[in-house]
């Protein structure tokens, strides 16, 4: 039975989530068309449209990946920054997406002549948006309309582009965080689209490789690609807003699994193991399997046994997803 999103969304849980939304039949919507027809160009769209919305959101991106009949991300609801914005903030930002209401452009022109009345409705409307701006489903949703919309023009056609609902994925721990974005980061190594990470395009490794090859010092965090969520190293006491791994370190794992997946280069550098994958408490065998079944493997939770358990309990199911449990433990 399917679950409505408040049932698999919870920031009691985690703040992290894979995402994934498919073309209507799984139709190469966005790629080489089995009409003849090239429309490569349009996940160029989609990734504008993640970096944009990253800017204008309470959402970190961590990781995406935009294939030719469908696209992921791998998003960070980030509400403690959210509920700092003042309220002229929060209308600065949602105008950015709509044009508001006519009291919220009257408040952006001259709030000074308004009656209390007419701010304690623009009041109640910045508590609406407020929430918005930490929604995966409206963020989702400015991804898939205004492409939709989009690409109906440009065939000349009606109709729907997107499947009808999202897949999403809660992630409770690090380690499903991480096994998470590098599945996605290495979709089109496994698709066959592209032979190495850095020269996948329209995903999010290739712009954090990009960037780490023009930065001085890349593991810092304010010399990482900016619309991403930064790699800000191991954990530790006084730890900032990132992701717990390092970017060479990211890079490296990243690498070593593509190359590993990659037919003509199977089992050619296991011996060189990244450390990182002990840090992490992954067996090899579990990362590889990770990394190429994601999605086919896990339903709606992914983790530990520990954290699946309380991810179940504050989500309100009634059981713990075994399956999980099993090939994690």
């Amino acid at each position: 039975m399917t679950k409505p999103r408040k049932a698999i969304v919870s920031l009691d849980a985690t703040p992290y989530y894979h995402c994934v939304s498919r073309c209507v039949r799984r139709a190469f919507l966005c790629g080489n068309g089995n009409n003849g027809a090239c429309y490569e160009h349009r996940r160029q769209w989609i990734e504008d449209k993640i970096n944009a919305l990253a800017a204008i959101f309470s959402i970190d991106v961590c990781a995406y990946a935009v294939m030719s009949n469908h696209y992921h991300v791998v998003l960070h609801i980030d509400k403690a920054t959210a509920e700092s914005w003042s309220a002229d903030e929060v209308i600065r930002r949602w105008h950015q997406l709509y044009k508001g209401t006519a009291l919220t452009q009257r408040y952006v022109r001259n709030k000074a002549a308004m009656l209390q009345a007419e701010i304690d409705a623009v009041d109640d409307r910045v508590k609406e948006w407020r929430l918005r701006l930490t929604n995966i489903g409206w963020f989702m949703r400015n991804i898939n309309e205004p492409t939709a919309r989009q690409a109906n023009q440009e065939d000349g056609c009606t109709g729907r582009f997107w499947e009808g609902r999202y897949k999403s994925q809660a992630l409770l721990d690090e380690q499903a965080l991480i096994s998470c974005m590098a599945y996605v980061d290495l979709n089109p190594i496994r698709a066959g689209m592209n032979k190495t990470p850095e020269g996948s395009l329209h995903t999010s490794i290739r712009r954090r490789c990009q960037q780490a090859k023009a930065a001085f010092s890349p593991n810092h965090r304010q010399q990482q690609v900016k619309e991403l969520m930064p790699m800000i190293g191991n954990p530790r006491s006084s730890m900032p807003k990132g992701i717990a791994i390092r970017l060479t370190d990211y890079l490296e794992l990243v690498d070593w699994t593509g190359r590993i997946i990659r037919e003509d280069k199977r089992g050619a550098i296991e011996r060189q193991l990244p450390p990182i994958l002990d840090r992490l408490q992954l067996d090899p065998k579990h990362w590889l399997y990770l990394s190429q079944h994601f999605e086919s493997r896990f339903k709606r939770l992914v983790g530990t046994a520990y954290a699946l358990k309380r991810g179940a309990e504050a989500l309100g199911y009634r059981r713990t997803p075994q399956s999980c449990i099993q090939l994690l433990e």
